[in-house]
């Protein structure tokens, strides 16, 4: 019965007082139930399906982002999404986003199969995808070169340089050697805005595994009627089981960008010398024989 109780609740987002009254159980311990189960699923499923992914599995996903995508070297997307919550007792403005309503925000990087790498959530809705990033385990990660990232490879069809793996993300986050952003939407040239296009079919794959998640864990689509630490758990334990369900019922998918979930505000932040050399240099591949789309000129003119 709990788990027709907490299946009901994440997938529904029925409130508290219907499930009291649907299985008979009082509101309080209904919220205890929540808490204590979705803490049992991340404690379960994140070892087995959320794990950092080893150096063969990071070129595995690459070879997917490549077959799908058609970004070389790719091994993730980067993005962050408001989660709407109940304002916290005595929290201030800490909770409230630039939308003007109480969150908290999940930073996620997916595959191209639209499953979560990683995840943080739990940050104040005030704060911007730079800061959430800048304070998460996974830059650290990622600035100690502790993620197991593969060693550079070169692009397909050249022979030289050796690139280095990166992320997609947009432009929240910080350029570096191994994350990529577009281009400054001012003075674009052709080749720019064809890396832009490239990058942003790229980065389009967390866009629709938020909306995935969102519409199939539907208590994300209203205010969490939870305290903040069990609507955190809740969260998590909808992201493990997004990736549970995900690998169980298979990758046949049609995309959806359709969700509720809010987009996080962003901040200028600076990139790196190196960073900007990677990314001119997938910039120019982009544009030669060995790299462009049919389609890509077309695409960016429309």
């Amino acid at each position: 019965e709990t788990f027709f109780f907490i299946y009901r609740y994440l997938a529904t987002g029925q409130s508290l007082a219907s499930l009291h009254y649907s299985f008979l159980i009082g509101k309080s311990t209904a919220s205890l139930i929540i808490r204590e189960t979705c803490v049992a699923l991340w404690d379960v499923l994140e070892s087995a399906i959320m794990s950092q992914p080893t150096t063969a599995e990071w070129m595995d996903i690459a070879d997917v982002f490549m077959h799908t995508c058609h970004f070389p070297n790719c091994v993730g997307a980067i993005d962050g999404k408001h989660i709407r919550v109940l304002k916290p007792i005595r929290s201030g403005s800490h909770f409230s986003n630039y939308k003007k309503y109480f969150s908290v925000v999940l930073l996620a990087v997916s595959d191209a199969n639209y499953c979560f790498r990683y995840i943080d959530v739990g940050a104040y809705g005030s704060s911007s995808d730079s800061a959430v990033f800048a304070h998460s385990l996974f830059d650290r990660l990622l600035s100690s070169n502790s993620l197991e990232l593969p060693a550079p490879q070169i692009l397909p069809g050249t022979t030289y340089p050796a690139m280095p793996y990166v992320f997609v993300a947009d432009e929240a986050f910080a350029l570096g050697g191994n994350m990529m952003r577009p281009f400054s939407s001012r003075g674009l040239t052709t080749e720019r805005r064809v890396f832009n296009y490239r990058l942003t079919r790229a980065r389009r794959v967390v866009e629709c595994a938020f909306g995935i998640l969102a519409n199939k864990w539907r208590f994300l689509h209203a205010p969490i009627p939870l305290k903040i630490d069990t609507a955190i758990k809740a969260v998590k334990a909808a992201c493990v089981l997004h990736n549970f369900v995900r690998q169980r019922d298979g990758f046949n998918f049609e995309d959806t960008l359709s969700h509720t979930l809010g987009p996080t505000h962003f901040t200028v932040v600076r990139g790196t010398a190196y960073g900007a050399h990677v990314r001119d240099h997938f910039a120019r591949y982009f544009m030669s024989p060995e790299g462009e789309l049919p389609w890509q000129m077309e695409a960016i003119e429309m």
